[in-house]
């Protein structure tokens, strides 16, 4: 049965549906939830979905319940393997004691994104992040 699905992007879904899985979108958000559904363009529904935030070697998660997601916005798609899950090596925390620390975080990874950005622009030729031939 498998071999009549043709192995496109979308085609090559059809094993993920049913399964816990991690989404990282381009804004940077991870979700992590079970695939229920996805069509010809990639975009997905995950069901019992929370995000996961992350600082130092912690991490909170908040319930989104179902989510649907652009295809265009996601840039990582993954299995979560089950029987490794429990395995990380990192600290749940709760979400009101993290959300603060990471807002801090993204806050500064911003600024420095764009100093970046604006040395590649004045000092090695680069486009801006949203500008004239931004593939975005």
């Amino acid at each position: 049965m498998d071999s009549l699905i043709p192995f496109t992007t979308s085609g090559s879904l059809v094993d993920c549906v049913d399964k816990k899985m991690l989404v990282i979108l381009r804004d940077g958000r991870k979700l992590i939830g079970v695939l229920r559904s996805y069509d010809q363009f990639a975009n997905l529904v995950l069901e019992d979905t929370t995000e996961r935030i992350f600082h130092g070697s912690t991490y909170a998660d908040v319930r989104v319940g179902v989510f649907l997601i652009r295809g265009e916005n996601v840039v990582l798609l993954g299995e979560i393997d089950l029987d490794l899950e429990d395995e990380v090596p990192l600290k749940p925390v709760s979400y009101p004691l993290l959300e603060p620390l990471f807002k801090q975080d993204m806050t500064e990874r911003k600024n420095r994104e764009g100093v970046k950005a604006q040395i590649l622009f004045e000092q090695k030729g680069f486009c801006r992040e949203g500008g004239e031939g931004d593939g975005y």
